[in-house]
C-alpha cells in the first residue's frame, strides 16, 4: 500500500461551522464515556465534507482537541483509510476502482481515459481544475465491473466509450446520469436468472 501524502498548501486554521459543530456533538454522544475517540472516523467525514472534500492539517488538529485525544491518534486514521483525500480534489472527484474483478473487466483502460482527460497523474486536478482522479481498492459493485465512483454516485458496467463521454461532460461541468451503463437494475443478472431457479422436475 502507497503511503498517502499530504497537501503542502494548508490553511492556517480549522473549525466546525455550527451545523457541523451540532453534528459532531451529537454523534459523540452515542458512545460510552471514555471512548468518544471512537467517533474520529465519522468527525473526518464530516470535516472532509466542510472543507471542499479534503481534510487539512488544521482539520485533524482541531478533530483531535475536540475528542481530547493525540493528533497522532487522527492522523494514523486519515492517512490509513483511501476515503479520506488529504489534498485537494476536484469538485468532480473520479475514483477507479482496480481490484481485480474490475482489472480484469478494463479498469486500466477507464485509467487511461483519466490520464487522457483529466492529467498524467492521479490526485493531480484537471487544467481548468474542475476534475481530479484516483485509483482506490474494492468499491463493493464487483458483479457491475468495471465501475468508477464520482463523488457519492455509481457509474457500473463501463466501456470505454462510455466513460470518455462521461468524464467529457464532468469537464464541462454537467453532470452524467449514475448507474449500470448496460441498462441493468442494480446488479441483477443479465440473460434471466441464472441461479436460485426451482426446478420443477426434481
Amino acid at each position: 500500500m502507497s503511503i498517502k501524502k499530504v497537501s503542502k498548501d494548508q490553511p492556517d486554521k480549522f473549525i466546525f461551522n455550527q451545523e457541523n459543530l451540532n453534528i459532531a456533538n451529537k454523534i459523540v454522544l452515542n458512545y460510552p464515556t471514555g471512548k468518544k475517540k471512537s467517533a474520529v472516523m465519522a468527525l473526518l467525514y464530516i470535516a472532509q465534507k466542510q472543507n471542499d472534500n479534503w481534510i487539512p492539517l488544521a482539520a485533524m488538529k482541531y478533530i483531535a482537541k475536540f475528542l481530547d485525544i493525540s493528533y497522532i491518534n487522527v492522523y494514523e486514521v486519515a492517512t490509513f483509510y483511501s476515503m479520506y483525500n488529504l489534498k485537494p480534489v476536484g469538485k468532480y472527484f473520479v475514483q477507479i476502482c482496480t481490484t481485480t474483478p474490475c482489472m480484469i473487466r478494463g479498469a486500466y483502460k477507464l485509467v487511461d481515459v483519466c490520464k487522457k482527460n483529466i492529467s498524467e497523474k492521479e490526485s493531480e486536478l484537471s487544467s481548468n481544475k474542475n476534475c481530479s482522479w484516483t485509483e482506490v481498492e474494492c468499491l463493493g459493485a464487483c458483479i457491475n465491473a468495471p465501475m468508477a465512483q464520482i463523488n457519492e454516485d455509481y457509474y457500473e458496467d463501463l466501456n470505454v466509450k462510455q466513460f470518455e463521454n462521461i468524464i467529457k461532460d464532468i469537464l464541462k461541468d454537467k453532470k452524467p446520469k449514475p448507474g449500470s451503463y448496460r441498462g441493468r437494475v442494480n446488479s441483477e443478472p443479465e440473460k434471466n436468472r441464472q441461479t436460485l431457479i426451482e426446478n420443477k422436475n426434481a
